[in-house]
């Protein structure tokens, strides 16, 4: 790194597919909110077929280009990765996140690890999508063990040495942002969401309701495993134990006796509960690692 670079400031992340539309007008819109702020505008073009790349150079932004589609956390990632400033600043091309809010988050940063933007009352958001999203936070919630507002927002501004921690566990997808709150959350990183109006996206959301909405639950999942596994064997474990003594008391009750299915249910619960200390232990011994 030279001595340019290790004085920056600030590295914006922009991946790119097929943002010519609205590209141009976000770029000046970023330059005017970032006019003497030491900083770097980097556009990670995945495989776009229009002239995303060549929108991003006119305008001064550093472009690295993906020769096909590896997906929106792919372009993520690869940008964490390039970044050479002391914080990175994460958000959509399409328009949707305000420029005029950075410096609103960049002063939350100040006191935290992590600055989300949140999407307020009054965001252009599809009801669907409202309901899906507060669904999902309430579920990473849940595993965080802290409160997550708006789990997929994708606009928010991290310390760079944090992010480049944990580049390796971010998954190609669209899911990225889930994956990021969670997993610094439960690391015991600060936090804060900061209020914002979205604005309508100018190319439309590229998420798929049904496919993405699936693999939101089963990342959530995998990440609340090998996170926090007891948060996800504990209440399984419960459910199955009070299975079994409901069966068992409606057995006796009726039948006079002890069956098999109340003993499986039983051992089950046990089995799974078990199986939670195991993962539990495992997740200690991978997290101590990962601080060394």
């Amino acid at each position: 790194m030279s001595d340019a670079d290790s004085g920056l400031e600030l590295s914006v992340i922009l991946p790119t597919l097929n943002e010519s539309a609205g590209l141009g007008e976000l770029l000046d819109r970023l330059a005017a909110v970032l006019e003497g702020k030491n900083h770097e505008i980097l556009i990670i073009d995945d495989g776009s077929s229009d002239d995303s790349a060549s929108i991003g150079r006119e305008h001064g932004a550093r472009v690295i280009r993906h020769p096909y589609s590896k997906g929106n956390g792919a372009a993520v990632k690869r940008g964490i990765r390039e970044a050479r400033g002391k914080a990175v600043l994460l958000m959509d091309a399409d328009g949707q996140h305000p420029p005029e809010e950075i410096p609103r988050l960049l002063s939350a940063l100040a006191d935290c690890d992590m600055a989300v933007g949140a999407r307020a009352r009054g965001s252009a958001q599809k009801v669907h999508r409202w309901a899906a999203n507060r669904f999902f936070s309430m579920l990473a919630s849940y595993l965080a063990g802290e409160r997550i507002p708006d789990l997929t927002s994708g606009f928010r501004v991290i310390r760079a040495e944090i992010a480049k921690r944990y580049v390796d566990l971010l998954p190609n997808t669209f899911s990225y942002p889930s994956t990021l709150s969670v997993t610094l959350a439960r690391a015991g990183y600060t936090i804060t969401h900061v209020p914002i109006v979205a604005e309508r996206s100018r190319s439309g959301s590229k998420i798929k309701p049904s496919s993405d909405g699936l693999r939101f639950i089963v990342i959530l999942l995998k990440i609340g495993v090998g996170l926090t596994p007891f948060r996800v064997f504990l209440p399984l474990s419960l459910i199955l134990f009070l299975l079994g003594m409901g069966w068992y008391a409606y057995t006796l009750a009726t039948v006079h006796r002890f069956t098999n299915m109340s003993l499986l249910l039983l051992c089950t619960s046990v089995i799974i509960f078990m199986l939670g200390l195991v993962a539990e232990q495992i997740a200690q011994l991978r997290r101590e690692r990962r601080d060394e």
